[in-house]
């Protein structure tokens, strides 16, 4: 037995998760979304599904998250099939401003989610989860009083007070300007490496997905299939003029776009 499998059986709280999906299919009526996808996240490291636009990314994410259910195939969290959102399972959308309440300030937004959390280990995450993204300062600000990348931030610390094992994120910084989505791609980072969090990021920007990932999971044109999954092999901690002038950088992104320019897999 591997030390990831012993961690797994035995539940270790402090372990990352890991996802498997088994021939996971979603159709709606007789359109078919997703088509036997079948793909695995790594415990501890930053995953992330690429795929044309209307492929089924977000569709495949709730499909994870527990928020839908797969018309075939099945999704393992730890081991266990997901039936409904599991344990240690916290995600962030892409529309910020409709996720975070207006009328409740910063600390109360990202308190929200911990109501059953004693009182004092609940002030103990919020004021955790606001160091971890730099928010020092902002706690009784309302969202409406803030940037997107602030508002982003918010969400991203709301997630971060579940203490999750697994972090979902549907195209999180599609909404930024590209200055502010570098600065959050680079908190994410931070993140999961002080934290040794699982994250699986939905996007459709290349650029990220090679500057973000240990491991892409390419989407087809729909019906999708996984196309290809590739291994990330640039160095970290990494660096937005650094690692995209890497001659790697700049070859696994001409991969992958290749990849989604002729994404189409015959059934």
């Amino acid at each position: 037995m591997t030390e990831a499998q012993h961690l797994r059986d035995r539940g270790d709280a402090d372990s990352p998760a890991e996802l498997d999906l088994d021939g996971v299919s979603k159709a709606y009526g007789d359109t078919l979304a997703v088509r036997d996808i079948t793909a695995y996240v790594p415990a501890g490291k930053v995953s992330v599904i690429v795929g044309p636009s209307g492929c089924g990314k977000s569709t495949l994410l709730r499909i994870i998250s527990g928020l839908d259910s797969p018309s075939d195939g099945s999704v393992s969290f730890n081991g266990v099939v997901v039936d409904g959102v599991p344990d240690g399972l916290a995600m962030v959308f892409q529309d910020y401003s409709r996720s975070l309440f207006p009328w409740m300030r910063v600390d109360s937004n990202i308190a929200f989610p911990l109501k059953r959390v004693p009182r004092e280990e609940r002030a103990a995450r919020v004021q955790e989860a606001i160091d971890a993204v730099g928010l020092n300062g902002k706690e009784k600000l309302y969202p409406w009083q803030m940037s997107g990348g602030m508002q982003q931030r918010v969400a991203i610390a709301r997630a971060l007070a579940c203490h999750p094992k697994l972090l979902l994120m549907d195209e999180p910084y599609a909404s930024v300007d590209a200055q502010t989505r570098a600065e959050l791609e680079d908190l994410l980072l931070k993140i999961q490496a002080e934290k040794n969090i699982t994250v699986l990021v939905v996007t459709h920007d290349i650029d990220e997905s090679v500057y973000l990932a240990d491991h892409i999971i390419v989407l087809s044109k729909p019906p999708s299939v996984v196309a290809e999954t590739i291994e990330v092999d640039l160095a970290r901690p990494r660096d937005h003029v650094v690692t995209k002038t890497d001659p790697r950088f700049v070859e696994i992104r001409g991969h992958v776009t290749r990849m989604l320019r002729g994404a189409s897999v015959s059934a």
